[in-house]
């Protein structure tokens, strides 16, 4: 997820969880210290979404689907801050890659898509949050609309990149085929759904119960965890379609935007 800043003062919703067990302990150092990150690559995903790769030489690393903090300092000495999920995945050492839309008066945001490039330096902490984080132990369903596949792009990244075994799905929401991010690194794991446009023959609609249901289908022992991301909105008519289907909800994890 790229946590969208839509005006000044916006930032980061704190995840939204039902009684989950299962919070990974973060290191409170690393939460806690600002390291220098030296942006290297910019990569457009989207008309509105790019991804910005920094070198990060004393990362310590992270799991998949957790964020970090990320600071501007102005000229002048303004300083704004953000959370952004991390969409790189954990063995990308001493790199962190950040998928970004362009929000409309959004500052940070904003900066970057019209004025950074490579060698502009920001300041990063983390990793932050245990609750949304997959360490690839367990069977999961992934399921985000528009710049919330972010923190699943990291574990889809993380299953491929240690050729888990481990089942994983992915369910993923975009106005329109040029609206998908990721798009190109998207197999056989991945489901898109087209809210506004399609290619021909593929029906344009919201996440159904339908889709749900395919998700959840050939349950694996032990059964499945679920990842939620996107906008309020999205987050709630997914996580009660996947209640609806019998996905338990204690075992549902949701992170919103907005």
């Amino acid at each position: 997820m790229s946590v969208t800043d839509s005006t000044p003062s916006a930032g980061f919703t704190p995840p939204t969880r039902f009684a989950v067990p299962g919070r990974i302990a973060v290191s409170n150092r690393a939460a806690a210290t600002w390291q220098r990150a030296t942006l290297t690559e910019v990569r457009r995903e989207t008309p509105h979404a790019a991804t910005f790769r920094f070198a990060v030489p004393d990362w310590e690393g992270h799991l998949p689907g957790q964020h970090l903090m990320l600071r501007l300092r102005a000229g002048d000495g303004y300083v704004a801050q953000r959370h952004y999920s991390i969409a790189s995945p954990p063995d990308d050492t001493g790199h962190i890659e950040l998928t970004l839309d362009h929000v409309d008066g959004g500052e940070v945001s904003g900066w970057f898509h019209t004025v950074a490039k490579p060698g502009d330096e920001v300041e990063v902490r983390g990793p932050l949050s245990g609750f949304f984080a997959w360490p690839g132990d367990r069977p999961a369903l992934l399921v985000g609309a528009g710049s919330g596949v972010v923190p699943l792009m990291s574990m889809v990244r993380h299953h491929r990149a240690r050729g888990l075994s481990v089942p994983l799905r992915l369910l993923v929401s975009a106005r329109g085929p040029e609206e998908l991010i990721y798009a190109s690194e998207y197999g056989a794991e991945t489901a898109p759904v087209f809210t506004r446009t399609a290619p021909e023959g593929v029906p344009v609609g919201r996440v159904s119960a339908a889709h749900v249901a395919a998700l959840l289908a050939d349950r694996p022992e032990g059964g499945w965890e679920a990842y939620v991301c996107g906008s309020n909105g999205f987050a709630e008519h997914a996580s009660r379609l996947l209640v609806d289907a019998g996905q338990p909800v204690d075992r549902i994890r949701i992170e919103r935007f907005g």
